[in-house]
């Protein structure tokens, strides 16, 4: 090894503890505000349950609540209903995935087209995933088909607005550029309008994330199916039985999960809008 790559090789090694603590000061900006408003919320909670405004056994303080989401987690069966609750959030939100972005690419044009789908979009978009459930019922009985089909109502428009919206904001210079190059048909979708609608679609995306999983809360509650209690039969199940320790134990791991993704497609758009220079790095 000459002079040369030595020397680079010691300013490496000298640099990396300032990267380890760069990156640890990054973990630690974007973890602490959470982690401050979790305290700030456990400590509301505390405050509401010693004014004696509900009896304990109603509103459990989160000495109880707390020790029980432990136990919970530690349970091999509580596992399995929170997979089989992922496994319906996955393909449910894939499937809206898909209907959104059809939806998106029938009403760019033309003009009438756009018009009527853009209103059955928004028409759907207003519709509460609950009031979806006794069609859905009706369609495919009890069934995970009942639930998937909730998920896609609810989640879909939002994700075809977000890819219109951005398709509807791609600047008209860029969109000459592709008319010079000579893009036209798959090309033209492929290559200039969904790349360029991509923030906003990610933005649709996250949007649309909140609606599947709300959707998918509501059907767990109402489609109790399959062999390991899912997060909403644990929750219906505490209800009956009037255990408000195991209800909000199970409210608080919905909670995070939802709170969880939304965090991923949140750092997903800022990544993607800092690389193309929408907002500052």
């Amino acid at each position: 090894m000459d002079a040369d790559s030595q020397l680079r090789a010691l300013d490496a090694l000298e640099t990396l503890p300032d990267r380890r603590i760069g990156l640890l000061s990054r973990i630690w900006s974007a973890t602490w505000p959470a982690l401050a408003a979790a305290a700030l919320a456990v400590g509301l909670w505390e405050l509401v349950v010693l004014s004696g405004w509900k009896d304990p056994w109603v509103l459990p303080g989160p000495s109880e609540v707390l020790p029980r989401l432990w136990r919970d987690l530690t349970d091999p069966g509580f596992w399995a209903g929170l997979g089989l609750t992922m496994r319906r959030a996955a393909v449910g939100f894939a499937l809206s995935i898909g209907t959104g972005i059809v939806l998106a690419v029938i009403a760019i044009r033309p003009r009438p087209l756009r018009i009527a789908v853009g209103s059955l979009i928004t028409g759907l978009q207003t519709m509460p995933a609950i009031a979806w459930f006794p069609l859905a019922i009706l369609l495919f009985k009890l069934s995970e088909s009942a639930i998937l089909f909730v998920i896609v109502l609810g989640a879909a428009p939002s994700i075809a607005n977000g890819l219109i919206s951005g398709i509807d904001h791609t600047p008209p210079a860029l969109l000459r550029a592709g008319q010079v190059l000579g893009l036209r048909g798959v090309s033209w979708y492929a290559h200039l309008l969904l790349p360029a609608a991509l923030p906003a679609f990610v933005t649709g995306l996250k949007q649309g994330w909140a609606f599947a999983w709300r959707g998918l809360m509501a059907g767990e509650l109402l489609v109790i199916i399959g062999n390991h209690p899912s997060l909403g039969v644990r929750l219906d199940f505490a209800r009956q039985t009037s255990d408000s320790v195991e209800m909000l134990a199970t409210m608080i791991v919905i909670m995070a999960i939802g709170l969880l993704v939304d965090r991923l497609f949140s750092a997903a758009d800022h990544t993607l809008r800092s690389r193309r220079g929408l907002i500052a790095r």
